[in-house]
């Protein structure tokens, strides 16, 4: 007598979730955004004051792209040099502050004294003793210094223990160790400041315009508001937001084909 032997089912496997990439969420977010803010506009929700997306499109149209382009490329460069002082300066500053702790102990109150200090009070102060583009350009640096000399510290003070006691039983010193651990460990962290600092640098450069200065989206935004322009103004603030989101768009593009190991390690 034979026994029949039945094999138990086996069930399939779960397919894997595919995640929609998260730039198409955010511009699928933004499209909703838009959608939702044009029809609260046309129903005459919002104020007269804000104007619906169209508007804003259509005063584009009616003012041309050449004087948005003028006075855009004024604030790309003082921000595009802020953020290179002052990224070069907070990165020297925490090396000298790893190398050197006392200087951190000593120094480190300074920077966070300075961090507390109102951009917009120290304008007037800038336009008086600097003339020309100094004022915003230095703003620009002192708005993007304390985010990157924090992440470039925490990056070199990161680094693997072990790797710089190797380097300290071969006979390294601390610039040997700096030179091959600790620089390579603060990359991921430092990009991450950097990223916060392009934006960043674009927001000190339009207060300084605000302050004081004959060209730039600043000085642009004030002559539109003043002449009561809603659209123009609103379209100068997106122009402002579009500059400082290619900023960090060119400094996350950078993170990725310099140091691609850099955004998986920050994860």
């Amino acid at each position: 007598m034979t026994t029949a032997v039945t094999t138990p089912e086996v069930a399939p496997l779960p397919r894997a979730k595919r995640e929609l990439p998260r730039w198409l969420i955010g511009l699928v977010g933004v499209f909703a955004i838009l959608i939702v803010w044009q029809i609260l506009a046309a129903t005459s929700v919002l104020p007269d004051t804000v104007p619906s997306p169209t508007s804003i499109l259509s005063q584009y149209r009616t003012d041309g792209w050449t004087i948005y382009w003028l006075n855009l490329k004024v604030t790309a460069i003082e921000a595009m040099k802020g953020w290179i002082w002052g990224n070069t300066i907070a990165v020297i500053l925490a090396i000298a502050f790893v190398q050197v702790p006392l200087l951190e102990r000593f120094f480190m109150k300074f920077a966070v004294a300075a961090y507390c200090v109102p951009i917009v009070a120290l304008g007037p102060l800038l336009a008086v003793l600097y003339g020309g583009d100094t004022p915003k350009v230095v703003l620009a640096a002192f708005a993007v210094f304390f985010a990157t000399l924090i992440s470039m510290l925490v990056g070199l003070k990161s680094a693997d223990p072990t790797s710089l006691d190797l380097v300290h039983a071969y006979g390294g010193g601390s610039f040997v160790m700096l030179r091959k651990v600790r620089l390579h460990a603060c990359l991921p962290s430092l990009f991450a400041g950097l990223r916060i600092a392009a934006p960043a640098a674009v927001l000190g450069a339009v207060l300084g315009e605000y302050i004081g200065g004959t060209a730039g989206l600043g000085v642009f935004m004030i002559s539109a508001e003043q002449h009561l322009y809603p659209a123009r103004t609103w379209g100068i603030a997106f122009a402002i937001a579009g500059l400082a989101g290619i900023g960090y768009a060119l400094t996350a593009l950078a993170e990725r084909l310099l140091v691609p190991w850099a955004r998986r390690t920050v994860r």
